[in-house]
Formats: C-alpha cells, structure tokens, sequence
C-alpha cells in the first residue's frame, strides 16, 4: 500500500472519470439503437432527458457517475485534511484505500447488475468508512 494517502483520492478521481467514458460510450450506443437524433434535442435540454427513451441499464452508468460527483467530494476533502494535519497512519490510509474500493465494486454492481440491496450495503459500508476517516481528520486537526 502506497504511504501517501492522497493516492487512494488520486485513483478514485481516475475511476470517475472511466466511468464517464463508460457512460459516454453506453449511452450513446443506446441512443443510436433508440434511433434518437440528438441533432433535434430541445436548445438547453440534458442528458437525464433521454432517460425515459432508454432502457434502464443504459441511464445507470449515468446514474453511477452521478453519484461519484457527490459523496465522494467529502472524501477528497477528508483525505486533504487528514494529509495536511499529519494524519495519515496505517489505519487512515487503510479505510481511504478500502472507500476507494467500495466505490468502484458499488459503481460496477450498479452500472451492471443494479440490484437495491446488494448496491445499499456496498454504499453503507463505504460510508461507514468515510465517517471513521472523518471523525479521525476532526481528531488529527483539533490534536
């Protein structure tokens, strides 16, 4: 395992992306067979407005990429502070390596086979990690 905690945001920040390339290439090859012309869309219209033309499979890589923009924004920040303050040891680089990991099996599962429950419990035990690593930076820049 690297020794700088930063690594693990560095790699989660590459999976967003291929994950917008993912999205990119499904989405446009379910446009295709839908034989939507995006040439005609609305001026100002969305992605999300094709949802309702596609097959649900299509719009999860959307989906997915979507939430890589959210939750994981306080992770980058945890791991920031948690650098700065001298607060990378072996358990924080641990957690921030097994969020990163979560979130790529959560994003996988949930482009690919959706299931609610399965991709929940991903979701909850990479929440569970990104509160420890917050409650360690609070720890580590009060300390």
């Amino acid at each position: 395992m690297p020794e700088n905690l930063l690594a693990p945001g560095a790699v989660l920040a590459l999976w967003t992306l291929v994950m917008l390339g993912w999205l990119a290439v499904s989405r446009g090859a379910a446009v295709k067979k839908a034989g939507i012309d995006i040439s005609k869309a609305q001026p100002g219209g969305r992605g999300a407005d094709l949802e309702p033309a596609l097959p649900p499979s299509a719009n999860w890589k959307s989906h997915n990429y979507t939430h890589l923009l959210e939750q994981p924004t306080l992770f980058y920040a945890v791991i920031v502070f948690l650098h700065l303050s001298g607060g990378s040891t072996d358990l924080t680089r641990g957690l921030a390596w097994a969020y990163v990991i979560l979130r790529i099996v959560h994003s996988i599962w949930q482009a690919t086979v959706n299931r609610l429950p399965v991709r929940f419990a991903i979701f909850m035990a990479s929440t569970v990690c990104l509160i420890v690593l917050a409650v360690l930076a609070v720890i580590a820049t009060l300390g």
